[in-house]
């Protein structure tokens, strides 16, 4: 690592102790004089007991000076004399920056610097701050959209005490809309919002609130651009602002997969810091017509079944999922269908490679490279794919999912396609065929487990670009007037089945699950557009290596001197 130039060195005061404090346009350090010696040992960022800690200029939330409050002013009160110069009147300055604690989730953590003169005090203040306005991808100006109703219906209060203080002390300005029926937020941006004033869009709320967000924003961007978004072969144009999630639902999985926890405070301090993380986007569509943008879990037999189910029960709120969930197993209904599919490159790896996807993946940012190759380059492989590779797979089947991520969760650690990448251009399509009620409980349970959920015999797993799917009933009709004609006296019966759905000895049509919403089509056709929309996040972060920050701040520490 290429040792960086010292910005400033000085001898300040922390809580009465003397520390040398180093900043460099990559590092704050501070390190204890007095037990510079005893403290040999490899130190722990942000540890308060540690010899030497350290920060990255990046992670600065903010600097601000400290008012004076020492008892140096005659207030009439008897007094304790200082003992020591640290004890004496001095100018302060606080530092404001992210420290991780467990499982992934940050906080916004303090320093105060004392300083004996004035000048060196700001000083420290202004050249820090020069500091963090070369940091240009932090967003200035935000739109925040909050959902009231969402969840515990706890999201402007999480707002107001959580996630604002900590946008204030970033200099964040913001514009706060309080969203007071379905759509509000997504017909907002696609028709009224001044999109030009912002830096990104933040909403307030679960996956459902994340999802009118995205689809307004989408959509506006394909607007502006004069995009046909009902047409399949159109190439989606990127968004250009950033999207943040509070989470604030009654489930936050995109939150959850983009971040690694479901903590207001910890998104909040990915978007001061201004990460960025792409995610890829299905687009789906029906007979040539737009439905619906898919950013999570598109789901068909049980998970569709699960979802309309649990519309009925809203009133029980979250634990409608699960009384639904129950239901829709004890049911056990399968699904006749095909399904025809183009399999992604082979340098994008595989569902079942094990290999997560996680903070500056190897294989999402290879994908981003692709994505420069020429539009004619582009064209000409995406017809010979189309031609050549698609496959074809008809069966009877329990489910079909589409997992755009892991879809993980708290509940499900691991998610439904432990391996999916978010920016890769592709999604996991899962097929559950028909099998026993036992077996498709082992591979439910798996999804709560370390175990490999696609090792079993009725589970077929594929990493795809396209996917096609038409339901039994929608398949060419002569085809199954042939079929029916043959079996004679069977013709009748068939008839009746297919017009009561409800009969037991024909399976009928489920419906798709699309993030959360229910599509009013069974036969669709969906499209992965890599890396249409990003995130203020940055991906799921390995577990700080602290030996790793421990040894850039003694390179960057240089010998002692004072400034």
């Amino acid at each position: 690592m290429e040792k960086q130039s010292t910005l400033l060195c000085s001898e300040l005061s922390v809580q009465r102790r003397l520390y040398e404090v180093t900043l460099n346009c990559a590092i704050l350090a501070w390190k204890d004089v007095q037990n510079a010696k005893k403290h040999t040992g490899r130190a722990i960022y942000g540890a308060v007991k540690a010899g030497s800690h350290c920060v990255p200029v990046c992670e600065i939330i903010a600097v601000q000076e400290k008012e004076d409050d020492s008892p140096c002013k005659d207030t009439g009160k008897w007094q304790k004399v200082p003992q020591s110069p640290t004890d004496s009147c001095q100018h302060a300055f606080t530092v404001y920056y992210v420290e991780r604690t467990r499982q992934h989730c940050w906080r916004c953590s303090n320093v105060t610097f004392q300083c004996s003169e004035h000048s060196l005090c700001l000083l420290w203040i202004q050249t820090i701050k020069e500091q963090l306005a070369l940091l240009t991808n932090r967003p200035k100006s935000l739109l925040v959209y909050i959902n009231p109703y969402g969840g515990k219906q706890r999201g402007k209060q999480i707002y107001d005490h959580k996630v604002a203080p900590i946008f204030s002390r970033a200099s964040i300005s913001t514009d706060v809309i309080v969203t007071e029926h379905a759509n509000h937020a997504r017909d907002h941006l696609k028709a009224e919002a001044d999109l030009k004033k912002y830096d990104g869009v933040v909403c307030v709320g679960g996956d459902g609130m994340f999802s009118e967000i995205m689809h307004g924003l989408v959509s506006r961007t394909q607007q502006d651009a004069g995009v046909d978004e009902n047409s399949t072969e159109e190439t989606l144009i990127p968004c250009g602002l950033r999207i943040g999630i509070i989470p604030a639902g009654s489930t936050d999985c995109i939150c959850y997969a983009t971040v690694g926890s479901n903590d207001p405070v910890t998104s909040a301090l990915h978007m001061v810091v201004g990460d960025s993380q792409p995610m890829d986007v299905c687009s789906v569509h029906s007979d040539d017509r737009f439905l619906r943008y898919s950013v999570s879990l598109l789901g068909y037999g049980f998970y569709g079944d699960v979802l309309k189910d649990s519309e009925r029960k809203r009133w029980m709120g979250p634990a409608r999922y699960n009384i639904s969930g129950v239901k829709t197993f004890l049911s056990h209904r399968y699904y006749e269908g095909t399904v025809s599919f183009l399999p992604a490159e082979e340098n994008l790896g595989t569902p079942r490679d094990k290999v997560q996807c996680r903070s500056g993946c190897s294989i999402c940012r290879r994908s981003s490279s692709d994505k420069l190759l020429s539009k004619e380059d582009e064209a000409s492989v995406s017809d010979v794919d189309c031609r050549d590779t698609w496959t074809v797979i008809r069966g009877k089947f329990l489910a079909i999912n589409a997992a755009n991520m892991s879809c993980a969760c708290p509940r499900s650690p691991k998610g439904l396609s432990p391996s999916a990448h978010l920016a890769d251009g592709t999604t996991d399509l899962i097929l559950v065929r028909k099998c026993s009620r036992v077996d498709f409980l082992r591979h439910l349970l798996r999804h709560t487990n370390k175990k490999d959920q696609f090792d079993h015999s009725f589970v077929e797993v594929y990493r795809v670009k396209q996917f096609r799917f038409t339901p039994r009933f929608q398949e060419c009709g002569s085809e199954m007037d042939l079929r029916e004609s043959r079996a004679g006296g069977k013709h009748f019966f068939c008839q009746i089945c297919r017009e009561n759905r409800a009969c037991g000895c024909m399976s009928s049509q489920s419906n798709w699950n699309c993030d959360g919403e229910i599509l009013p089509h069974t036969a669709i056709q969906v499209r992965v557009h890599c890396q249409l929309i990003k995130l203020f996040a940055r991906g799921i972060e390995e577990q700080p290596v602290f030996e790793d920050l421990y040894a850039c701040c003694q390179l960057n520490n240089p010998p002692n001197h004072e400034l």
